[in-house]
């Protein structure tokens, strides 16, 4: 599985899920099993790559405007769900975290932000093809902290001032 083919069984799952992350989870499972486990482990990898690459202080920021404030796992459930919103949408928000406020075109806190279960949809696929725990996938171990440059997230100045369009456009 190369990265396109990854990207695009994270687009159809989400459309065919109509944005619902719960659902995504459960349709990439469904389609994961239909693939070989090394397939699935390429996933993964894919997958767990992106997910440390989204480890950035500029992203915890925006999940924080976003959600009103977010813990450790809420973030680590934010980063699934950037990954669950496509190529598009993750690489632009890895880029450059203020402009997730041009592409997000709705955001419902309710029903947004939160994707724990497709950080999983690797692993229960693959479980499910060789009924044993997916090993280890051979990447390095991402750093512990985030990227970039810290702030206090509890500093709505702070916020404000490295995250200005999406503070415009979401805080409050």
């Amino acid at each position: 599985m190369d990265e396109t083919e990854f990207w695009a069984l994270i687009d159809s799952t989400r459309e065919d899920a109509e944005g619902d992350p719960e659902e995504q989870a459960e349709l990439l499972i469904e389609r994961l099993t239909r693939l070989d486990p090394e397939a699935v482990m390429f996933f993964a990898r894919h997958f767990e790559s992106r997910y440390s690459r989204a480890n950035q202080w500029d992203l915890w920021a925006a999940a924080w405007i976003l959600l009103d404030g977010v813990s450790d796992d809420a973030f680590d459930a934010f980063r699934c769900w950037l990954i669950g919103q496509g190529r598009e949408v993750f690489e632009t928000a890895a880029h450059d975290a203020d402009s997730l406020a041009d592409v997000l075109e709705g955001f419902d806190e309710e029903l947004d932000g939160d994707a724990e279960d497709l950080g999983y949809a690797a692993d229960e696929a693959y479980e499910q093809l060789t009924g044993i725990v997916m090993p280890d996938l051979g990447l390095p171990e991402p750093p512990e902290d985030p990227s970039g440059v810290s702030l206090n997230l509890e500093d709505d100045t702070a916020l404000a001032e490295r995250l200005p369009k999406l503070w415009d456009r979401f805080s409050g």
